[in-house]
């Protein structure tokens, strides 16, 4: 169980435990900052990683799938038809310099929030409802 291995290295080390709570944003900066290079932004027609602008999608099985959030992390990419990101989470561009300072600018992260989009693309969890 990795709950209790990570308990065991806490232990080790001498870390006491804590807990994020109910706050889930704490969790997935985490994992922003173990996957900051992997990042992708809403665009027309699908999404572009944030780097090198690549085309990618959202593969048609994930739960963001139809949700369509403005930032998104993703863990690996598959090519099939297109390049599809599995293993998606939505994240706010702002975490992306707060966790890599090192590896983004600020003017690389303005998301174009201004930009027409169709009326549930863009938009994270909260505006939703």
């Amino acid at each position: 169980d990795v709950r209790e291995q990570l308990q065991g290295l806490m232990e080790r080390v001498e870390i006491a435990p804590s807990s994020c709570g109910g706050n889930l944003d704490l969790v997935r900066k985490a994992i922003t900052a173990g996957f900051f290079y992997h990042t992708a932004r809403l665009a027309r027609g699908g999404y572009r990683t944030v780097k090198h602008q690549q085309p990618v999608f959202i593969h048609p099985n994930s739960a963001l799938f139809a949700l369509q959030p403005r930032w998104v992390l993703y863990h690996e990419l598959v090519c099939t038809s297109k390049e599809f990101m599995r293993q998606v989470l939505e994240i706010d561009s702002s975490w992306l310099l707060e966790v890599a300072p090192h590896y983004y600018q600020a003017k690389e992260l303005e998301d174009g929030s201004g930009r027409k989009m169709p009326k549930k693309a863009g938009k994270s969890r909260e505006e939703l409802g």
